[in-house]
């Protein structure tokens, strides 16, 4: 049986007309409302109350509340020609999770310890189960999907040495996830083109299905064979190459086009009062943390390069 691309028919969760769902922040309450894509109000947030307003204008909750955040370490061939000079990292996906406590929503403040040196963006889309999933073929899995996220997986490579095999403080520390602003049906994910920006320079950029390894179907139902997945649950699929370090001050952005924009801006805070103390491993700059914070520059495209050094001078 065949899993690769391209798709013999779109499935639903991918077939018009677009729909975008988006929770925000009123008054301390939260409010679900749905974004106006045609006539003179298009552009605007409807709730579901009625009210009608200025999407630009409000505070953003991410639009999920996962029991489990689950990702794929390597998805995209560019990233895997950058890492590891192949384009296939491994026979099958592998994966990593990062709790709940990592999100946060659209326009948020993204923390960078001053104990650490490599806070890496990572855009990617994420994909929301809609139906509790477990024990489905990769045809069957289209089905439980909800819909698609833009989001950022920021990671602290400076917690590489000690949690390379969990990933948990490198990827899990609060703020890491970026996510939204909606989710979104309705849209050929494959045809759409993913941008990670740093203060409005491209550094990030892949034709989704031209890179894609593993589609989120073969994905879910691999996870499903042994982990149940329940509505809101999220599944980050990886990023393309050029993940790199950048520092406080920054703001960084994932854009998919058809499907929208998270961003966040990277603020310094001072280091954990516990590590004072001599708590837990300390933050370290190995040579593994350099390698993967600081990648393989001759693997990828220049322009790429070009404008995260331009973005860094500023």
């Amino acid at each position: 049986m065949n899993f690769e691309f391209p798709l013999q028919s779109l499935p639903a969760v991918m077939r018009g007309p677009r729909v975008e769902r988006r929770r925000v922040l009123i008054g301390g309450s939260a409010f679900w409302g749905t974004m106006v894509e045609n006539g003179a109000d298009a552009g605007r947030l409807r709730l579901d109350d009625g009210r009608l307003l200025d999407a630009d204008a409000q505070t953003y909750l991410p639009p999920v509340n996962p029991s489990k955040i689950i990702a794929v370490h390597i998805s995209y061939s560019s990233r895997s020609m950058e890492t590891r000079n192949k384009p296939k990292p491994t026979e099958t996906p592998t994966y990593f999770t990062k709790p709940p406590t990592s999100l946060n929503g659209h326009k948020g403040q993204i923390l960078k310890p001053a104990d650490c040196q490599y806070l890496n963006y990572e855009g990617e889309y994420a994909v929301v189960i809609g139906r509790t999933c477990r024990n489905v073929t990769p045809d069957e899995a289209w089905d439980h999907i909800e819909g698609f996220c833009p989001a950022l997986d920021m990671g602290l490579q400076d917690f590489r040495d000690t949690d390379q095999g969990s990933m948990l403080r490198v990827k899990g520390a609060d703020t890491l996830l970026p996510i939204g602003p909606g989710i979104v049906r309705g849209v050929d994910l494959f045809a759409q083109t993913l941008r990670t920006f740093v203060d409005g320079r491209v550094v990030q950029e892949a034709h989704i299905g031209d890179e894609t390894i593993w589609g989120p179907h073969y994905v879910i139902a691999d996870i499903a064979r042994h982990i149940t997945l329940v509505p809101g649950d999220v599944i980050l699929m990886g990023t393309p190459c050029h993940s790199r370090s950048i520092d406080a001050g920054r703001v960084v952005a994932c854009e998919i086009t058809g499907i929208g924009r998270v961003e966040g801006t990277v603020v310094a805070i001072d280091p954990p009062r516990a590590s004072a103390l001599g708590v837990g491993h300390a933050p370290t700059d190995s040579p593994e943390v350099r390698r993967v914070a600081l990648g393989f520059d001759e693997r990828v495209p220049a322009h790429l390069k070009a404008n995260l050094r331009a973005a860094h001078r500023v």
